[in-house]
């Protein structure tokens, strides 16, 4: 059957401006895209509140929060899947890449096993049985200071939908956590390690890192090619770290630490990533550059939920008000994390896309979401 859908009187926020008009939705894609406040019969009059493109996310750890909502909790995995994309659906998110970790140290003070190929093949079989409301792509964080990294990436092909590898070095005391202070009240606090475990577990990344790391960043690097994936850099600090991402062919730069990494991600026409969470929070959770002060200074191009999946739209509106262009702020978390995944189907409200749209009001300065279509089918 085709499916028709028009929706009316509505702000739409086109790739380069905000236009009062209607959507026109048939056989899961954006068939017309006309001017005018006019409702025509059976339209769903949309009271002037905004339609923007369906959010595109891509790196969330929220996945991973629903298969273990406390340590040590593993919940059922199908059921955590199912929770997860509804979540993302209510929040706006049509597209998501789910961040899933490759690398494991089996032993060590801090312990933990490999989980990402059982996982990502029960999400693949309930996308094939229909039991998810949105669209989802692998994001394998390759976590270079591991024993297992290797083997785990072997696992995975070019069948399994992995659209974005990111190169996560979490060694202590670079990137992410220069400040080991920062580390510790972080490791500390999530998993309760004593002062003395911190410091072995210091001592065991580092040595970790200093053994293999440098194979394993070649491997996760070879391996997103084997994929026909993205590859990401992560927590660049330095133009030295920007210009290695440059020479591995890297796409993405996800949440660099300081002004200095964001100039040279421009300057090597790398689009970059900062966490929305970072943006509404006016600050970073780690003590790194603040998204605003890239923002402002034009070194912003994609907004991440990271670990708040409402922090997408709240952020792209605030960017919208902050650069007083709101299509400006949408297309961080619709055009331009399309466009650095290589989707070109999406993102936008272009006839001919994909029929993946959002209906938002504003009320006390907080976008509420009144509806999610997914192929023109409503999801929210």
């Amino acid at each position: 059957m085709t499916r028709e859908t028009i929706l009316a009187n509505a702000r739409l926020i086109l790739p380069d401006r905000v236009v009062t008009g209607r959507l026109h939705l048939s056989d899961g894609a954006i068939a017309a895209v006309e001017e005018g406040a006019e409702v025509p019969p059976g339209a769903e009059d949309c009271g002037g509140d905004w339609l923007a493109p369906g959010l595109v996310e891509l790196h969330t750890d929220n996945l991973e929060r629903h298969i273990e909502p406390r340590p040590d909790v593993d919940w059922p995995h199908a059921a955590a899947l199912v929770a997860h994309d509804a979540e993302l659906a209510g929040c706006g998110i049509t597209t998501v890449f789910d961040a899933l970790r490759v690398g494991s140290n089996p032993g060590g003070r801090r312990r933990y096993l490999p989980y990402a190929r059982r996982l990502a093949s029960e999400l693949l079989e309930l996308r094939a049985a229909g039991a998810l409301r949105i669209s989802h792509f692998l994001h394998l964080r390759a976590e270079i200071c591991s024993e297992t990294l290797p083997e785990e990436m072997a696992e995975f092909g070019p069948e399994d939908r992995v659209g974005i590898v990111s190169l996560m070095d979490h060694t202590p005391g670079q990137r992410q956590f220069r400040d080991l202070d920062k580390l510790r009240a972080y490791v500390i606090g999530k998993r309760g390690l004593s002062e003395a475990d911190f410091v072995e577990h210091v001592a065991e990344l580092k040595k970790l890192r200093a053994r293999i790391g440098d194979a394993h960043e070649v491997a996760a690097v070879a391996e997103a090619r084997r994929y026909g994936a993205v590859l990401a850099s992560h927590d660049d600090t330095s133009a030295e770290h920007v210009a290695t991402s440059a020479q591995h062919g890297v796409g993405l730069a996800e949440f660099p630490t300081t002004h200095e990494a964001a100039r040279a991600c421009r300057e090597h026409g790398i689009p970059v990533m900062m966490g929305a969470p970072n943006l509404i929070r006016g600050g970073s959770h780690s003590g790194n550059v603040a998204a605003e002060d890239l923002a402002r200074a034009g070194l912003l191009d994609i907004l991440s939920s990271d670990y708040v999946p409402a922090a997408l739209l709240l952020g792209a509106v605030q960017l919208g008000r902050l650069w007083g262009d709101m299509a400006r702020g949408i297309a961080t978390v619709t055009r331009a994390p399309a466009e650095a995944a290589g989707l070109s189907d999406r993102g936008t409200l272009i006839p001919g896309r994909r029929a993946d749209v959002i209906r938002f009001a504003e009320r006390a300065d907080v976008p509420v979401l009144r509806g999610v279509w997914v192929r023109g089918a409503r999801v929210a």
